[in-house]
């Protein structure tokens, strides 16, 4: 699913237009993106974000084998809630025999 796609889904669940329904995905993820800069942002149930710093490290470059240097950097890391994950590890349903 794609961007346009949960705006959609927004909109015909909460009786909005679709503008008005992207007015507010932008808006969650707009919020979600200034406050990784303080802190995590935890959904209950759903998952927490979280900035990550990843230190200067040394890598190898696929093509040569030499040792590239990689700089340092931040990162979001997501970790799924409870509801989350149970919802992904649904057993399948059995196919249907003809």
């Amino acid at each position: 699913m794609r961007k346009p796609e949960l705006a959609a889904v927004i909109a015909e669940k909460a009786d909005l237009t679709k503008e008005k329904a992207n007015i507010v995905l932008n808006a969650i993820l707009d919020s979600i993106t200034g406050a990784l800069d303080e802190d995590t942002v935890t959904l209950v149930g759903f998952g927490t974000f979280e900035k990550r710093h990843r230190g200067a490290r040394t890598g190898k470059n696929p093509q040569t084998g030499e040792p590239v240097k990689i700089k340092a950097s931040n990162t979001v890391a997501f970790r799924p809630g409870k509801n989350l994950r149970d919802s992904v590890n649904v057993p399948a349903k059995p196919a249907k025999k003809k």
